[in-house]
């Protein structure tokens, strides 16, 4: 079997001390490891953001298992392409350090290059997302949308409010659609294509990291 180490990562202290996400990302890797004929020798865990240009330094456990990778010449592992980073920079910092990641989300065969690309689509769809949801919002107010809930002054214009929602709905389909279409057309089922945007860190419209098929679907509608 091939040697392998793994790379766990939660985003925030809350996550870390209740375990939220960890055991999902240390199931996957195992069930991927063993599928594919990998011996995890080693798991870093990590609980950290690290965000900005010295991400990696924030981030001693990914320093770790790039060192121990380096040593044994085996490929770190990890359940998400995410768990690493949504930033494409960062992605291609750790690229250059030589040392194969393999995403169990995305298979063994997707090789540096597709990396790049899963990266550069979940960072732009960020991008997008924010820039759209700011424009929404900033419409809405024109239009006179009471935002930030109710607070004791007038109450909203509950026809208004749900115009508003409607047209954040219908602007999240029209950006995360074509994508889902594209997964789609390759043959891949509602749930795998669910674990791919997953991967790729793409969040749903309510925010959320994990997507189910129904979800899917109404985007493909």
């Amino acid at each position: 079997m091939t040697k392998a180490v793994a790379y766990i990562r939660v985003s925030t202290t809350k996550q870390g001390k209740s375990g939220l996400g960890m055991e999902a990302q240390l199931a996957a890797i195992h069930s991927f490891a063993q599928a594919e004929g990998f011996d995890v020798v080693e798991v870093f865990t990590e609980v950290e953001t690290g965000k900005g240009s010295d991400a990696l330094f924030k981030r001693p456990q990914l320093s770790a298992a790039l060192d121990k990778a380096k040593v044994m010449q085996c490929p770190v592992l990890v359940a998400k392409l995410d768990r690493l980073s949504r930033d494409v920079a960062f992605i291609a910092g750790l690229m250059a350090n030589r040392v194969p990641f393999i995403v169990a989300e995305l298979g063994k065969d997707a090789d540096p290059f597709m990396l790049h690309i899963w990266a550069a689509m979940a960072e732009k769809e960020r991008c997008v997302i924010s820039e759209r949801t700011k424009a929404a919002l900033a419409a809405a107010k024109k239009r006179g949308v009471v935002l930030g809930g109710y607070k004791g002054g007038p109450a909203p214009d509950n026809q208004k409010g749900t115009l508003a929602l409607q047209e954040k709905a219908q602007g999240f389909k029209e950006r995360v659609g074509p994508t889902i279409a594209t997964l789609h057309s390759q043959g891949l089922s509602l749930r795998a294509i669910a674990g791919r945007l997953e991967a790729m860190g793409v969040r749903t419209s309510r925010r959320k990291t994990e997507w189910t098929p129904a979800a899917v679907k109404r985007c493909l509608g």
